[in-house]
């Protein structure tokens, strides 16, 4: 029986609704239909067979996932209504995994060549602690204890000493989409980057942590003390925003424009709280430059 969720709030993944679950004993869950919607491959009967066998996934899955895959949960809404087959959340994280390990080693069959490319936006825009993060915010399950327990993880106690964590290709790629002349790394960057910095890294990376950084760091006049990367765990904030910042540059280098990024921003990696409302600035010299990363 599920306690939390329902269709009318969904989890986007990749620009696509998948209806998620809390079950009563705190699994997480996702409608089977949702799962193979994410993925791109067709729901009907016999398809996760034809798929895992076509793809050749089991050769990148361990026997239980393989099994939890042909074995869906059944699961009872909490409205009611008719019993739904559903799949533990983290297995679309491991079933992307194991489609990308299956393209890699080009074992992966050309049908399926639209499936790696959606598993590619997935796999690098969730991890297994982040899906059901967002899973909890979709549903309402989220609770303070559970959203501290993740902060927690994210966050380090003590200061570390700061290493270059952005890579200057975030840069060259925002002056590129804006229409800026690019100058290379010496040259500070006009204000407006630490806004889309905030909007495009922290704001997106896991619920909650823009609010907790903002705290842990705040401004002492225009500027900021530390740099936000330096409160960030090494273990499991640092790789989180490592593999949030190569999404985003990816999603740069297939942009035309700063509004076709914006757009793809939002569909692939959408804001985990209300959106910013950030000022439309142009690079003046009246601008103070600032850099959170």
């Amino acid at each position: 029986m599920a306690e939390y969720g329902d269709e009318e709030h969904p989890l986007l993944i990749g620009g696509v609704k998948v209806p998620c679950y809390v079950l009563e004993d705190t699994e997480r869950v996702l409608s089977q239909r949702g799962f193979f919607d994410a993925l791109g491959i067709t729901s009907r009967g016999g398809e996760m067979d034809r798929f895992i066998t076509h793809a050749h996934l089991e050769a990148y899955m361990s026997a239980e996932t393989v099994a939890a895959l042909r074995n869906p949960l059944r699961m009872r809404q909490p409205r009611g209504g008719p019993l739904a087959f559903t799949y533990k959340a983290p297995l679309l994280v491991d079933v992307c995994n194991a489609v990308l390990s299956s393209r890699d080693n080009k074992t992966l069959d050309d049908v399926y060549a639209d499936v790696a490319i959606r598993a590619d936006v997935i796999v690098r825009a969730v991890a297994k602690v982040g899906i059901i993060a967002l899973i909890d915010e979709a549903t309402g399950y989220t609770r303070a204890e559970l959203l501290q327990t993740l902060l927690q993880r994210f966050l380090r106690e003590e200061l570390a000493r700061w290493t270059k964590l952005f890579p200057d290709e975030f840069y060259e790629q925002i002056f590129r989409l804006r229409g800026w002349t690019w100058k290379g790394r010496s040259i500070n960057p006009p204000g407006i980057v630490a806004h889309y910095t905030k909007d495009y890294v922290y704001a997106r990376l896991t619920p909650g942590i823009l609010p907790k950084l903002e705290q842990l760091n705040p401004k002492v006049g225009k500027h900021r003390r530390h740099k936000h990367t330096q409160f960030l765990t090494e273990d499991f904030g640092v790789p989180a925003l490592n593999q949030h910042l190569a999404t985003v540059v990816t999603i740069m280098r297939g942009s035309e424009n700063w509004d076709d990024f914006k757009t793809s921003m939002d569909k692939y990696l959408p804001r985990h709280a209300e959106n910013l409302n950030l000022p439309l600035l142009e690079w003046g010299k009246e601008q103070v430059p600032e850099d959170d990363g």
